[in-house]
């Protein structure tokens, strides 16, 4: 059961549109999926309080630092993807989450100061590689792009993140009403009125891909884990 972290130490970096997205896709596919809200502000809580239930997705509120851990032993019978909505804020939790995390997903704007917030969840990651001798999986997907304009900004981050090695989603989360729409209305891609809300088709799509792109990650990393290591197993210092 792969515990996927999102973090960005800057607010507003569509963090939390990230992982609704992947939440809900991960369901779609068929896996049973608890997202751990972290973060102060609670939108995915609000999301999932408007929204009718849906089989096979957990929310859990008002996830601390103190909690994360239990929260996970509690529930890792049952779930097959753990999603953690982080604040966007540097916090002692950060390095938890981290620390106790099968990838990490950093969404970044195309903008230098999302892109510092980005980076500082990055120095965090280089450090417990070097330092502490934990490595762990990790990938910037850039959010709320616009589909029909590539800004001087957007590739000034890209060209930075090619600087320092960081993987890249291919698939960015485009800028679409409906991923806006979500959290006024509740429920999913699929539940929406297609008639009602503009390009959902394209907004659909976007979200498959995005998922499926981090699937193949994960997959892909803990294929190479259990390869090198059969055995392998972390344990992190709370």
């Amino acid at each position: 059961m792969p515990v996927i972290t999102f973090a960005n130490t800057k607010g507003g970096a569509g963090k939390t549109t990230a992982v609704l997205l992947l939440a809900t896709e991960l369901v779609r596919m068929g896996n049973r999926v608890t997202i751990l809200d972290a973060d102060p502000q609670n939108w995915i809580s609000r999301w999932h309080d408007i929204s009718a239930p849906m089989a096979n997705l957990k929310v859990i509120s008002y996830v601390t630092q103190a909690s994360l851990e239990r929260h996970l032993d509690d529930h890792r019978a049952t779930t097959d993807y753990f999603v953690i909505d982080l604040p966007g804020a540097r916090s002692p939790l950060l390095s938890k989450a981290i620390g106790l995390s099968d990838h990490v997903l950093i969404p970044i704007q195309g903008c230098a100061m999302d892109a510092q917030g980005g980076a500082h969840v990055i120095e965090l990651l280089q450090y417990l590689e070097t330092k502490v001798g934990i490595k762990i999986p990790h990938s910037v997907v850039l959010t709320r792009v616009n589909s029909m304009v590539t800004t001087r900004a957007l590739l000034a981050v890209k060209g930075l993140l090619a600087q320092r090695n960081v993987d890249v989603l291919e698939t960015p989360i485009i800028e679409r009403s409906a991923f806006r729409d979500l959290f006024d209305c509740g429920g999913t891609l699929y539940t929406m009125d297609a008639n009602r809300i503009s390009n959902l088709d394209k907004a659909r799509e976007n979200a498959r891909f995005y998922a499926e792109e981090v699937v193949k990650r994960i997959v892909k990393n803990q294929t190479a884990l259990s390869a090198a290591h059969p055995a392998a197993s972390r344990f992190v210092a709370a």
